[in-house]
């Protein structure tokens, strides 16, 4: 009873801590941006409007993601992209990163799908998946496994298609699920865990 108390009140601490951070994160970037706009704003535009160049640099960055959106920004994107491929020292720096960036929700990498793996027993573990399998000749697809409440950090496993079954989960639901230690469960997650179906395999991530 004691250790089961304790391992509630750590994981809930956990889960309180790693629910701050974003907010903390946030709440910091706006202080910081009013506090550097602020006297230009005041110097230059007269405006002195608490918190006015937060509202410019989200305007500025609206406008930017629809530049990036467009047909223009994708094309510059790419000229770039070409670019740092061709400096010296630059360019191994720039694919090392391409190749272990994270982008949780994205079309390709790790992140990009929720699956539900079959590992030892009848119990079904939440798991991050491209979908893609490992290589010629083989089903297995890699699979992250992460833990509660930090979804960081767990287990990355090589497992047959067989043993996943591929959810319309969101990342961001799962990781809420995560960092709440199961006390917020996504509905087809707990259907999933009602109706015992058998597994299937997650589809494929077509071509670029």
């Amino acid at each position: 009873m004691l250790a089961h108390a304790k391992n509630f009140a750590r994981n809930t601490f956990l889960a309180g801590v790693f629910a701050a951070i974003p907010l903390v994160v946030t709440v910091f970037v706006l202080w910081y941006v009013d506090h550097l706009t602020r006297e230009p704003l005041k110097e230059f535009a007269g405006i002195d409007v608490p918190f006015a160049g937060v509202g410019l640099a989200l305007v500025g960055i609206f406008a930017l993601g629809l530049v990036v959106r467009s047909l223009v920004g994708r094309y510059v994107l790419a000229a770039i992209d070409r670019l740092l491929l061709k400096v010296p020292v630059l360019a191994e720096l720039y694919k090392a990163w391409k190749q272990i960036s994270l982008t949780p929700g994205g079309s390709s990498g790790i992140y990009s799908k929720v699956v539900l793996v079959r590992l030892d027993g009848d119990a079904w573990h939440l798991a991050f998946t491209s979908g893609e399998p490992i290589g010629a000749g083989t089903d297995a697809v890699c699979v992250f496994v992460p833990t509660t409440p930090n979804p960081m950090v767990g287990r990355l496993l090589f497992v047959p298609l067989s043993r996943c079954r591929s959810t319309s989960l969101a990342v961001e639901e799962v990781f809420k699920f995560l960092l709440s230690g199961g006390n917020y469960v996504p509905e087809e997650v707990a259907a999933a865990a009602r109706d015992g179906a058998p597994a299937r395999p997650p589809p494929s991530v077509p071509d670029a």
